[in-house]
């Protein structure tokens, strides 16, 4: 299985491909994972990409395709892999595509989770962090004991910045004018299913599970 998982900051897409990667026994392969890697390893991508993001730029399509295309031939990936969060563009979308046919290979499918924006807002801005050992917790959905206390250490819990409401809306912003043309890009060839991100975890998967297999029978 080769699949790639969409959808908008907050719909669960990494735990959606953990859960995935560990039912068939094929790697997650996410972009960002990779890219903190490349930096803490110190290797020759990881030193090009840690300068773009010293200066706060964003990291250029074509150093992390390198990172996908690299990930993507190691032996584990060989038959599968589930690229979670790209690509993000369409141009990511059409580099991929060739990477895989000159291997031989294609995609079978992309699973857009779908998530209405106000949900977006509700699930990342209610995240608050321990200032000390970085424990998360959920203001509405995973709560500590004692509000803005963590539960494990007692330290202080803080929202960080990136979390903060104003923040996220304009993350959905970039979303959605930066994957509308994706979606429409991968329903012209075929490969697209929208599955609602909505409900519990469990409930996704399955959602995901019978849009790529087309079997709605699972336990």
């Amino acid at each position: 299985m080769r699949l790639v998982l969409l959808g908008p900051p907050g719909a669960g897409k990494g735990t959606q491909a953990q859960a995935l990667a560990a039912r068939w026994g094929i790697p997650q392969v996410a972009s960002g994972d990779l890219l903190r890697a490349a930096v803490h390893e110190d290797s020759e991508l990881g030193r090009e990409a840690v300068g773009y993001m010293d200066r706060g730029q964003l990291v250029p399509d074509k150093l992390v395709l390198k990172m996908i295309a690299e990930r993507l031939r190691k032996k584990d990936a060989r038959d599968g892999f589930i690229l979670d969060g790209f690509p993000r563009n369409v141009m990511q979308a059409e580099a991929l595509a060739a990477g895989l046919e000159r291997a031989g290979r294609k995609l079978d499918k992309v699973v857009a989770v779908m998530l209405p924006d106000e949900e977006v807002v509700k699930r990342i801005s209610g995240r608050r962090t321990c200032r000390n050992c970085a424990a998360m917790y959920h203001v509405i959905f995973e709560p500590p004991a004692k509000a803005g206390v963590c539960d494990k250490c007692g330290e202080e819990l803080y929202q960080r910045e990136d979390d903060a409401e104003e923040t996220v809306r304009e993350r959905i912003k970039v979303y959605h004018a930066t994957t509308r043309p994706l979606l429409d890009h991968y329903r012209r060839l075929g490969l697209l299913a929208q599955v609602d991100g909505e409900g519990r975890i469990d409930e996704v998967e399955k959602r995901i599970l019978a849009a790529v297999t087309g079997d709605h029978d699972y336990d």
